[in-house]
């Protein structure tokens, strides 16, 4: 992608003007989308994204430059701008490293490349999806069914010496339904994905039945009646039920936040901050997954990373410069959605560690309360840890029995509040595929955990 001797005159030039630290990140990326509504294909569209992007070092200040034009002119130039910013005198400009060519194995097989498959194979999968979710009946008025696909390569090099290669293949279908009784419309989406080619789809999942799964959803929330308000214990399903630690919690322990004293976990490293029952990983190795890959967009190896274990707080979620301003090293948490955003620490595949307790006892000691089977958007402040999630899916629970679907219901508190009132958590933990987004831009994450059960929280409802 960028011969060794280009990119050692790029980064010289960087810290032509005193900058202490200078980054290429160079991209390639070819994307596909395919969009089905209306029970007709309305969209096949194909994109190619390719530039690089210079950051440069002055102490803990960075300057960051992006440009698509990966010339050795371009980037020279590219370079230029970002050393122009840097104010930092020296005698003499350090000078690059010589590089060391990184070699980090691929754990993420891809079987079949999107770019090898035909798009009329990807329309079929949305044909198929659609069908099956119009089946559910009359109340289901609209369907809309997406497929994407993505191939990023990736270079990154340094200063320091470092120079590494990485490719990164994702698949991901969609399907939103939307049910309507002529006054009134819900929705539902399912939206599975993986770091996988378009075996996706032989392996991994059924999209008829994803698109059943997504018609009943929204059919059943059209026929419920509203939730009632109140403070409540509230039982979280697993998959999308992810979310909330993801939000209320994830964030506030990305040193995006904790290097500047910004969240309400910092320098609370050993401390416990959560139940005992609560161990909490953020794990950028697992083969395949939606939130994985060989190394971070500044070439660290990604690793597996416990946040908290047994309710004790054991590390953030670092990247390399606020690594620097925290003195620790970096954890091989820096994203970014492309060449134009500088990286930041950002979560990968993040989930609470299964339990010991089972799902039937979970619902049936908890009393009166809520079962929130899947969770939807909702907005955190890292500083407070206060949140407010939709519940996209819930059913009210009387004496430990579910006795009715309810709709419009809202989870509302803190995050380090709710962490130490998680009272139970199950043993069967599986993920679900979101994007984040955050100050480096929106990255595929994925949420996960076990059933949960919190002992009390506020619920919104209109009840």
């Amino acid at each position: 992608m960028l011969e060794q001797s280009i990119a050692r005159d790029v980064l010289d030039a960087a810290l032509a003007t005193g900058g202490d630290f200078a980054e290429i990140f160079l991209e390639d990326r070819r994307n596909n989308t395919l969009i089905l509504q209306d029970n007709r294909l309305e969209m096949v569209n194909s994109g190619r994204i390719h530039g690089a992007g210079i950051r440069v070092y002055t102490g803990l200040n960075a300057v960051y430059a992006y440009t698509n034009d990966t010339s050795r002119e371009g980037l020279l130039r590219c370079a230029g701008q970002a050393a122009s910013a840097v104010k930092q005198q020296r005698r003499s400009p350090v000078q690059a490293a010589p590089f060391v060519l990184a070699n980090h194995p691929n754990v993420h097989v891809i079987q079949q490349a999107p770019s090898q498959t035909a798009a009329r194979k990807k329309a079929d999968i949305l044909r198929a999806a659609n069908a099956a979710a119009r089946e559910a009946g009359g109340e289901i008025a609209q369907v809309v069914c997406n497929y994407k696909d993505s191939e990023q390569d990736v270079l990154i090099c340094n200063s320091d010496g470092l120079f590494v290669t990485d490719r990164r293949t994702y698949t991901r279908f969609g399907c939103q339904v939307v049910a309507s009784n002529g006054s009134e419309n819900q929705s539902a989406y399912e939206g599975p994905g993986g770091m996988v080619g378009f075996e996706l789809f032989e392996t991994r999942i059924d999209p008829e039945a994803y698109g059943r799964k997504a018609a009943k959803t929204a059919i059943t929330m059209l026929n419920a009646p509203q939730c009632p308000g109140g403070v409540m214990p509230v039982v979280i399903d697993n998959g999308f039920g992810g979310v909330i630690f993801h939000e209320a919690c994830g964030h506030s322990l990305e040193a995006t936040s904790v290097a500047f004293g910004l969240s309400e976990f910092s320098g609370k490293l050993g401390q416990q901050i959560a139940a005992p029952c609560v161990t909490a990983v953020d794990d950028g190795t697992l083969p395949n997954e939606w939130g994985s890959e060989n190394v971070d967009d500044e070439g660290t190896p990604t690793t597996k990373l416990v946040l908290i274990e047994n309710g004790i707080l054991k590390n953030y979620m670092i990247d390399r410069l606020n690594g620097k301003r925290m003195g620790m090293a970096p954890t091989g948490s820096a994203r970014r959605e492309s060449y134009a955003f500088a990286p930041t620490s950002r979560m990968r595949n993040t989930y609470i560690a299964p339990g010991n307790d089972n799902n039937e006892e979970i619902i049936s000691s908890m009393g009166d309360g809520l079962y929130a089977a899947k969770m939807g958007g909702g907005s955190v402040n890292p500083e407070t840890g206060e949140f407010n999630f939709a519940v996209n899916e819930g059913y009210l629970v009387r004496g430990g029995k579910i006795v009715s679907p309810v709709r419009g219901a809202s989870l509302i508190g803190r995050g380090s509040e709710i962490l130490t009132k998680i009272d139970r958590v199950g043993r069967d933990m599986t993920m679900a595929q979101g994007m984040c987004g955050s100050l480096s831009g929106s990255v595929p994450t994925n949420v996960g955990e076990p059933m949960i059960r919190v002992s009390s929280i506020t619920v919104g409802g209109r009840a």
